[in-house]
């Protein structure tokens, strides 16, 4: 399935959030691509469909969510390697350089990752959302150094408006005991 654009809400009440999830998809004709907790009490939900429609129901969704909102997104043309890295399905035969972005969000890590895999020939190969990790979130990228390099930047750029980088890092050559961790 081709996406045209898909929305995230990120919320700090699990209840909220189902009810986020809800008013989304009666809001417009969009379909639910993640609905779940997530650490610590947060709740996600992503959906997709055409670009109108998926802002439609973002709107709707951060009204129902008020101040239980901790961030969202509309992304129109998502990369497709967004999906892999987020189910930790991408298959990666060598480990280059590794990028990774760490953020405080679910919403603001997919975010980078996608503006970073749009800038530079880099691959993602996993994008980590609030589980095990306190709320915050992170990906991984491989590449040529200097592609994870210019991915790595346009991702920290991307939320430069926002401060929500915890971290950030390029390692040039990476131990090949730590490859056999990542994949």
């Amino acid at each position: 399935m081709e996406f045209k654009a898909i929305g995230l809400i990120e919320t700090n009440s699990v209840a909220k959030g189902i009810e986020c999830a809800d008013g989304m998809l009666k809001a417009s004709d969009v379909e639910i691509l993640l609905a779940r907790p997530a650490c610590p009490g947060r709740y996600l939900a992503m959906i997709s469909g055409d670009v109108g429609s998926v802002q439609n129901s973002i709107d709707i969704g951060k009204e129902i969510a008020a101040e239980f909102m901790v961030d969202s997104f509309v992304l129109p043309n998502v990369h497709p390697s967004i999906f892999p890295a987020l189910s930790c399905a991408t298959r990666i035969s060598e480990l280059q350089a590794l990028g990774i972005i760490e953020t405080y969000s679910c919403a603001s890590c997919i975010t980078a990752a996608d503006a970073a895999v749009k800038a530079a020939d880099v691959d993602l190969i996993e994008i980590r959302c609030a589980t095990g990790l306190a709320g915050k979130s992170f990906v991984t990228m491989t590449g040529d150094v200097a592609s994870v390099n210019s991915a790595v930047d346009t991702g920290v750029g991307a939320l430069a408006d926002e401060g929500l980088i915890q971290s950030y890092v390029v390692i040039p050559s990476p131990s090949r005991e730590l490859y056999e961790s990542l994949v």
